[in-house]
């Protein structure tokens, strides 16, 4: 069972599922390129080595106001050449540089770097890096080193990367590999008690070596030294900034589309799918045109809520297409969770269908489709997985098929979470919309373990709402990940009033997390899970019984099903 990572629309969540139900006759998907467009913006480049931390030292130069792109560190020359490199920065690893078949740096890039005289820095198995390819001693080191560490800088040293820190610091170290030896040109500027050598520098060169993680959280003045990489050093205009990228998207939008093409995008009332819609309808009006399918199993007044908040206070174009009973008749006697998600997902794309043919039809042409695309999804795709992986091609547009013919509009696809998040303040769309948690797009049906019936859907979706509206009442709503109410196919006894009632059970879930690729259950003060299991089981018929969910991911999952 997978969780819907980062509140992805219904476009990304049903392709994931649905591909192999979904194919045109030539069995061809709309297609998607595996790299950002933009190669006129000076940008920070990561090289990624296969690191868990890759995605995090991007996030930490965007909040810096850089522009910068991750690639596999196995990038060649040609690609990365296109770009202009303010810096470029070499990513931890699992692998052991000496290793046969590890992975290196092509040596064009190398060339690149050196004619162009880009500063680098290497975190980790990227220090490790440095030192293989300039003549170094890279080798396991007497003990593993992992946690935090007090890292004590050389005397008298004043290297530009620790400008403005203490003699000592807390710095994440995680590594088993170590330098024994610098290379030549290069000196020792930091050390542990473990490690002489976990800081090193080459000024003429512009290039400077770290052991430890900058990146993580646990190293407090991490954003500190690449602070002092990024803006300092390697002097990156700090100019990435949400309303200048909007201005930006509107115009080469208006280029593409011309001045009477036409869009036709997926909404869920999601920040991703919100955000993408007021973007295009900022750029072209009425000619973007918005499809919200009611399956049957969104949250409570769902469509009439983003009927107003986009329709109505954000000006989109948006049509709703009311497809309950086409949804649940379907999932009638269905209780296998990947049947569920065959059914809604194959339903979905046909409605989909039909309303872009009756856009067509309407409006004499329609040539792009919006999709909400971000950019870990890219990430994805060209990350360093090792040379046994195979590197998949992100997942495109929810299964809609080639004989559309639409080329797609991915105005997110650069961004992160928070960055589309701070693009939605600055579109001015309201907070509430903005800070919506995610919600999966076969949506109540895999929350409702066993069959969806009318029934057990307007339960759960009473249910939800007390918890939602607790959770808001509280203060607890913005720390908080995920929340939802999982309906459950069990019974139990309880007493109301004189009676005993026999009723279903329900379980909250809470869950906070940064990445959704793990998650830790949310602590919910006692005072308020008492306010929302005397709400649910007085005001809800049909549970008699509220648990709270206290698993993490990993081992288990965000959603149940």
């Amino acid at each position: 069972s997978t969780s819907q990572p980062q509140g992805f629309h219904q476009q990304y969540y049903y392709n994931k599922h649905y591909q192999s139900i979904a194919m045109s006759a030539e069995g061809e998907y709309l297609k998607q390129s595996s790299q950002l467009g933009n190669i006129n913006r000076p940008q920070v480049a990561i090289l990624d080595f296969g690191s868990q931390y890759s995605h995090l030292i991007a996030r930490r130069v965007r909040e810096l106001h850089v522009y910068c792109e991750l690639y596999s560190c196995l990038v060649s020359p040609e690609e990365l050449g296109k770009h202009e490199l303010t810096a470029v920065i070499l990513s931890g690893g699992p692998n052991s540089v000496y290793d046969d078949g590890a992975p290196h740096v092509a040596e064009g890039v190398w060339d690149i770097i050196r004619e162009r005289k880009v500063p680098v820095l290497g975190i980790c198995y990227g220090m490790q890096e440095l030192a293989h390819k300039f003549g170094g001693k890279v080798a396991p080191g007497l003990k593993r080193e992992y946690g935090k560490a007090s890292v004590s800088r050389v005397e008298g040293c004043n290297s530009p990367l620790f400008e403005g820190l203490p003699e000592e610091f807390i710095m994440w170290m995680s590594h088993g590999d170590k330098l024994h030896s610098v290379p030549e040109g290069f000196k020792a500027v930091a050390g542990t008690s473990n490690a002489d050598f976990v800081a090193m520098e080459n000024i003429s060169s512009q290039m400077w070596g770290l052991q430890f993680h900058p990146e993580v959280t646990h190293s407090p003045l991490g954003k500190d030294i690449l602070k002092n990489f990024v803006v300092n050093i390697s002097k990156a205009n700090q100019d990435w900034v949400m309303t200048d990228y909007a201005n930006e998207f509107i115009e080469e939008v208006r280029a593409t589309v011309g001045p009477t093409g036409h869009v036709i995008g997926a909404v869920s009332g999601g920040v991703d799918s919100t955000v993408a819609a007021v973007l295009m309808t900022r750029a072209i009006g009425d000619r973007f045109h918005a499809v919200l399918v009611d399956n049957g199993c969104l949250r409570k007044d769902e469509a009439t809520k983003v009927l107003k908040r986009m329709r109505d206070d954000c000006g989109v174009n948006l049509r709703c297409v009311d497809a309950k009973d086409r949804f649940l008749g379907l999932l009638k006697g269905v209780t296998d969770p990947e049947q569920k998600r065959k059914i809604i997902g194959g339903t979905f794309i046909d409605i989909f269908q039909e309303e872009a043919n009756k856009i067509v039809a309407e409006s004499g042409k329609c040539d792009f489709l919006l999709q909400g695309t971000l950019y870990p999804d890219v990430i994805e795709s060209i990350s360093y997985k090792g040379p046994s992986a195979t590197i998949k091609t992100h997942h495109n547009v929810g299964g809609l098929p080639a004989s559309m013919k639409l080329k797609l509009i991915e105005p997110l696809r650069e961004l992160f979470k928070d960055e589309v998040r701070e693009l939605g303040i600055a579109l001015g769309i309201d907070e509430a919309s903005v800070w919506r948690h995610p919600f999966p797009g076969p949506g109540l049906a895999i929350r409702i373990l066993g069959e969806v019936t009318p029934e057990r859907v307007a339960i759960l979706q009473h249910a939800d709402d007390i918890v939602i509206e607790e959770l808001y009442k509280s203060g607890h709503y913005r720390m908080i990940g995920q929340a939802f109410v999982v309906l459950l196919p069990v019974k139990s006894v309880g007493v109301m009033g004189d009676g005993r009632t026999y009723e279903q059970v329900a379980c909250v879930r809470c869950v906070e997390t940064t990445d959704y690729m793990t998650a830790d259950f949310y602590h919910l003060p006692y005072d308020v899970m008492s306010t929302m299991s005397s709400r649910v089981i007085n005001e809800v018929r049909g549970i008699n019984r509220l648990c709270y969910d206290i698993s993490s991911k990993p081992p288990a999952t965000i959603e149940w099903e």
